[in-house]
């Protein structure tokens, strides 16, 4: 599993790549964390605000921090992890909220 969090830098990307590792940790589970904050890199992802994570190239929350357990119960839950399609563009919506918004 690759998880990476894109974002800037700001101090609410580092928060949720601080809550990701200590979910992973608290699962028990292996992954590879990378941040991403080359905005190049980042664009193709689609997302409209930051910090964003995206798990095995699926974008799954983006604009908001995500707190250890939601970010436990994405990780334990496979269901969680159809919410975009394979080119990361929300099934719903124009956005990459996935049509929450």
């Amino acid at each position: 599993m690759i998880i990476k969090i894109l974002g800037s830098g700001c101090p609410n990307c580092k928060k949720l790549e601080e809550n990701t590792k200590k979910a992973l940790e608290e699962l028990k589970m292996e992954a590879t964390v990378e941040k991403i904050t080359d905005m190049g890199l980042i664009i193709p992802y689609g997302v409209m605000s930051l910090p964003a994570l995206v798990i095995d190239e699926k974008t799954l929350s983006a604009g908001r921090v995500l707190d250890v357990n939601e970010i436990k119960e994405i990780l334990s839950n496979p269901e969680l992890n159809k919410s975009t399609t394979e080119n990361n563009t929300p099934e719903k919506g124009g956005c990459s909220c996935g049509g929450k918004c």
